[in-house]
C-alpha cells in the first residue's frame, strides 16, 4: 500500500505552533479528498480536518476551527496542515490521508481512506 510521508511533528509549549506536511508520492492516483487525523495515548482515532484535492475546500472538526489551517502546496504535491495556539490536549500522533471519497463517505470517515503515512508525534507541554 502506497504510503504518505508525514513530517513537521515535535514538542512545543502550550500556546505555540507547529506545521505538519504530509509528501502524496505522484504515483498515488484517483483520490479526491486528504485528511489528517490523529490518535492520543489511550483513546481513539479522531478527525481533525480534510481538503479537497482541488484544494477547493476544507473542513475542520469544530474544537479546531479558528486554530488549524490546511492548504496544498500543489507545486510540492503535499498538504500543509499549520496548527495554532496548541494545547496540551492537542498531544496526539497526527496522521494524513488520502483516498477518493466520492460522496460516499464523510469527510470524517477513516474509512473512505486508503492510503496513509506511518504518523507523527506532536507533544504539546511546557
Amino acid at each position: 500500500q502506497m504510503q504518505l510521508v508525514e513530517s513537521g511533528g515535535g514538542l512545543v509549549q502550550p500556546g505555540g505552533s507547529l506545521r505538519l506536511s504530509c509528501a502524496v508520492p505522484g504515483s498515488v492516483l484517483s483520490i479526491d479528498t486528504l485528511g489528517w487525523f490523529r490518535q492520543a495515548p489511550g483513546k481513539g482515532q479522531e478527525f481533525v480536518g480534510a481538503i479537497r484535492w482541488s484544494g477547493s475546500s476544507t473542513y475542520y472538526k469544530d474544537s479546531m476551527k479558528g486554530r488549524f489551517t490546511l492548504s496544498r502546496d500543489g507545486a510540492k504535491n503535499t498538504v500543509n496542515l499549520q496548527m495554532n495556539n496548541l494545547k496540551p490536549e492537542d498531544t496526539a500522533v497526527y496522521y494524513c490521508a488520502a483516498g477518493y471519497l466520492g460522496g460516499r463517505y464523510l469527510y470524517s470517515a477513516a474509512e473512505g481512506y486508503h492510503y496513509w503515512g506511518q504518523g507523527t508525534q506532536v507533544t504539546v507541554s511546557s
